[in-house]
């Protein structure tokens, strides 16, 4: 690999990682603000204008805490837990292209970090590894309530990483690929359509398992603060707890991302922005298609943007759901209906295979 292509991946990992770390402060804001205005009330306003700094007291905060540890806890894997689950989602991020490529120095440099043709195996191997943290934590706590949230969450994570599973092979079906490039590329093509219009029941299958999966409401079970205090991480403070609390979002952003690029487009242009491309290329003398890359990321970033907003509204929205309904809908709706959607899809491409 020459010098070009080493300091194209650095600045890949740079931008994606700057996405990542930069909008966590403002979504954490924009929860508290977004919350206060579905329920009428103030929300965070003293520090910065309009609250904006809030987030950065917050780190601050986190930063100056103590550092404690229980007593009886199992040091290593306390420390690991944390760790692990921010470094999930951060894998399962470089799989995610962020654009097509673009051209320097008569190169072509792929937009997407690690360039893998298999990327949704990798994907969801590294989403497979979230249990592992919430269990870590729970067991290595020595406490009862994180064992409690640890049990919680591993048995939903798992149950409804089986829907999700099935979902995305039904996708898989119609595009007849593991490549995320390929995928965009198909739902962008002339004789193409995004994956919802397709399978619409297995875009929401999908988009209701990325909430079991983040542990966001209403499947926030396993911190229930009514029940059991904070569940997995309740004997977690300072920077052992932020790194928790940063995981939780980048999950979002991950689980948003693939959501974005199986089933609405990817990073497929949005409407009007062709004409943005070509009027931008011929005013400033760009590169046509270096242009239409940043439109490209900018296109997947609105649509990633737009699935945060809906975790925060559904949030404030939706009730959180006893364990036992939760695991109803995982066991007794989604998996038979993910099951049905699959034999729906098999019937679809086999169809369309014979009809060509």
């Amino acid at each position: 690999m020459d010098q070009i292509m080493w300091i194209a991946l650095f600045l890949k990992i740079a931008v994606v990682l700057a996405c990542c770390m930069g909008s966590v402060p403002f979504l954490v804001w924009f929860e508290r603000r977004g919350s206060a205005w579905i329920q009428g009330r103030v929300g965070p306003n003293r520090v910065g204008p309009f609250g904006l700094l809030q987030s950065l007291a917050d780190v601050l905060k986190f930063f100056f805490k103590e550092d404690f540890a229980p007593k009886n806890a199992s040091r290593i894997y306390y420390y690991l837990a944390p760790m692990i689950a921010l470094i999930a989602p951060l894998g399962a991020l470089t799989m995610i292209p962020f654009g097509s490529y673009v051209e320097v120095a008569g190169q072509v440099i792929n937009l997407q970090i690690a360039e893998v043709n298999a990327g949704v195996l990798f994907i969801l191997a590294f989403a497979g590894l979230e249990v592992y943290p919430i269990i870590l934590a729970g067991w290595a706590s020595n406490n009862k309530y994180s064992v409690f949230g640890a049990l919680r969450g591993s048995s939903q994570i798992v149950s409804y990483e089986i829907s999700m599973g099935l979902a995305l092979v039904s996708m898989l079906l119609a595009y007849g690929t593991l490549d995320l490039h390929s995928m965009v590329e198909w739902q962008s093509s002339a004789a193409g359509m995004w994956g919802c219009v397709m399978n619409p029941i297995g875009a929401l299958i999908f988009w209701i398992c990325t909430f079991a999966e983040t542990n966001r409401l209403p499947f926030d079970l396993p911190e229930g603060e009514a029940e059991i205090v904070a569940g997995f991480h309740v004997e977690y403070g300072s920077m052992k707890f932020a790194l928790f609390f940063l995981a939780e979002y980048v999950a979002m952003i991950m689980a948003s991302a693939l959501l974005a690029t199986v089933f609405f487009g990817g990073y497929s242009l949005l409407p009007g922005f062709s004409h943005l491309v070509g009027w931008v290329s011929s005013a400033q003398g760009w590169p046509l298609q270096n242009v239409k890359a940043f439109f490209e990321f900018a296109s997947l970033f609105l649509k990633v943007a737009f699935f945060m907003f809906v975790f925060v509204w559904v949030r404030w929205t939706l009730p959180r759901f006893r364990f036992d309904q939760l695991m109803d809908l995982g066991w007794k709706i989604l998996f038979p209906l993910a099951m049905l959607n699959l034999g729906y899809m098999v019937a679809l491409v086999t169809y369309l295979a014979r009809s060509h």
